[in-house]
């Protein structure tokens, strides 16, 4: 049984539909990702299956049981950090477990193992404006899993990450997923990251937006050395290029 469903979600603004017909899903441990050009209505999907927006048609499954326009059911991570400059790095981990009424001193209890495990010990007093771009992004991706949802949706999050720091902090989140038992639905326009990230990756493209492919990457080639260097990785990114 597929965790995570989309069942023919279909959106219009204005008279302008957005989506049509669009089906995906996510099996416990993955990381799929949705994959389109920059305007396409990726958020806007995600919006949909985040509840914060209702579809004109189509449901949203979690665990076979409908989640459609309820908010709070899954983990969301914007592409910015958002991480409060007046907090500690402490303080705004803990925000979701406060938000739902938790006292600071068991929230920090909660949080305060998960540090080392992030890789953000010893910054628990520290401010966001101390910390580098990664480590920005690893605080925020630990408040995201402080929500405590299986699913974390992931929107664009390492999009403003320098080039050897996204592939450090792609490398390190795969390594989390498997510890955590995370699945993750992650949408970007970046060829690359999507290939080296997922295990599946729906093409997002056309007018109004529909999925027009699910690539399968092959989990025994990302483990082979230099594997972004090798004739599979581009034979991937041309298909999907060719794709989009």
């Amino acid at each position: 049984m597929a965790l995570l469903q989309t069942h023919h979600i279909s959106k219009t603004y204005s008279d302008h539909q957005i989506l049509a017909d669009i089906n995906i899903q996510l099996n416990q441990g993955e990381l799929v990702s949705i994959l389109g050009v920059s305007g396409i209505g990726k958020t806007t999907l995600f919006n949909i299956i985040a509840g914060l927006l209702s579809p004109e048609n189509g449901e949203v499954l979690l665990k076979n049981q409908p989640i459609t326009n309820k908010t709070g059911q899954l983990s969301y991570m914007l592409q910015k950090d958002l991480l409060l400059p007046y907090r500690t790095i402490m303080g705004n981990v803990i925000l979701p477990a406060l938000m739902r009424g938790t006292s600071k001193k068991v929230a920090e209890a909660k949080a305060a193992p998960l540090f080392k495990l992030f890789g953000l010990q010893h910054t628990e007093k520290r401010y966001p404006q101390a910390l580098s771009g990664g480590m920005r992004q690893r605080a925020a991706l630990l408040r995201t899993y402080m929500f405590d949802k299986e699913v974390a949706l992931l929107d664009e999050p390492f999009s403003a990450l320098d080039e050897i720091t996204k592939h450090q902090v792609h490398a390190w989140y795969l390594n989390l997923m498997s510890k955590i038992n995370l699945s993750t639905l992650l949408i970007t326009h970046d060829v690359e990251e999507a290939i080296l990230l997922s295990d599946r990756i729906y093409i997002l493209s056309g007018t109004p937006a529909s999925i027009t492919k699910e690539i399968i990457i092959d989990s025994e080639l990302k483990k082979q050395p230099d594997f972004e260097l090798s004739t599979s990785f581009l034979d991937y990114k041309r298909q999907i290029l060719n794709l989009l």
